[in-house]
C-alpha cells in the first residue's frame, strides 16, 4: 500500500516550501533532507502489529513524503487486514496532525504515482512451480486485462502513464524483475527453480482489495 502523508494545505509533507527537489534520494532514504513522517509510519507498523495485521514492511517511497508499507495475508484476510490497515493509518496520522492521500497520483509531473502492487501465490507455484506455469497464468491475466484494470481503482489512468515504473494502462506486459511491466516476474521466483510468486503492478493505491482478490483468484481458477 502506498500512500502520501500530507499537510493541512494538502500538499505532501515536505512540500510546504514549494516543489522540492526531483526524486532519487527519497526512496529508502534516510535524512532530514530525504525523508518526512517517519515516525508516523513507524507507529502506523507498531499498531497494526499489536492487531494482529502482518506488516512485513514499511519504506520511504520514491517521492518526498510517500510510503508504503506490505500487508501479508491469506485469502480473504489479506482483504480484511488491508482495510484495517488504512483505518489505523488515518486514525494515527490523524494523531500527528497530518492527513493521509491515497489518490494514484497526487502530484502531477515527473513523480511516481502511488500504486498498490499485489503479490500473489498458491501452492502449486511455490511448490510445483514451472516456467510453463507461470507464463500461464501471466498469460491468463492479459487475456482479462480489461476486466482487471476496471477492478484495480480510480483515477488510474493518471497513474498508469508507461512511465515512472508502470506500464501503460492501454497495454499489457509481464517480465522478470522489470517494474515498468504489468506483471513482474520476481528474481525470487527465477532463483527458486520457478517456485515462488507474481507481482500484479497495475493496482492503483485506492483500490479495493477485495475486487483485486476476486479478480485474481476469478481468473486464475
Amino acid at each position: 500500500q502506498e500512500y502520501f502523508f500530507t499537510g493541512k494545505d494538502g500538499n505532501p509533507l515536505g512540500w510546504q516550501d514549494g516543489t522540492p527537489r526531483p526524486q532519487g534520494d527519497y526512496y529508502c532514504g534516510v535524512g532530514a533532507d530525504n525523508v518526512q513522517g517517519r515516525e508516523i509510519s513507524e507507529a502506523h507498523l507498531e499498531a497494526c502489529l499489536e492487531a494482529d495485521i502482518e506488516l512485513s514492511g514499511t519504506n520511504a517511497e520514491v517521492a518526498l513524503g510517500q510510503w508504503e508499507y506490505q500487508c501479508f495475508g491469506k485469502g480473504i484476510k489479506a482483504g480484511d487486514d488491508l482495510w484495517i490497515s488504512r483505518y489505523l493509518l488515518y486514525k494515527i496520522a490523524e494523531e500527528f496532525g497530518v492527513g493521509v492521500n491515497i489518490h494514484p497520483k497526487p502530484k502531477k509531473g515527473d513523480w511516481n504515482g502511488s500504486g498498490m502492487h499485489t503479490n500473489f501465490s498458491n501452492e502449486k507455484m511455490r511448490t510445483a512451480g514451472s516456467e510453463k506455469l507461470f507464463y500461464s497464468l501471466c498469460e491468463k491475466l492479459k487475456d482479462a486485462h480489461k476486466e482487471g484494470i476496471a477492478s484495480y481503482g480510480s483515477d488510474n489512468a493518471m497513474r498508469l502513464t508507461g512511465l515512472h515504473e508502470t506500464q501503460s494502462i492501454d497495454q499489457f506486459s509481464y517480465a522478470i524483475f522489470d517494474r515498468g511491466a504489468s506483471i513482474r516476474i520476481p528474481i525470487y521466483t527465477i532463483e527458486h527453480d520457478w517456485n515462488g510468486y507474481l507481482e500484479d503492478r497495475r493496482p492503483a493505491s485506492n483500490a479495493d482489495p477485495y475486487k483485486i482478490i476476486s479478480h485474481i483468484v476469478g481468473t486464475l481458477t
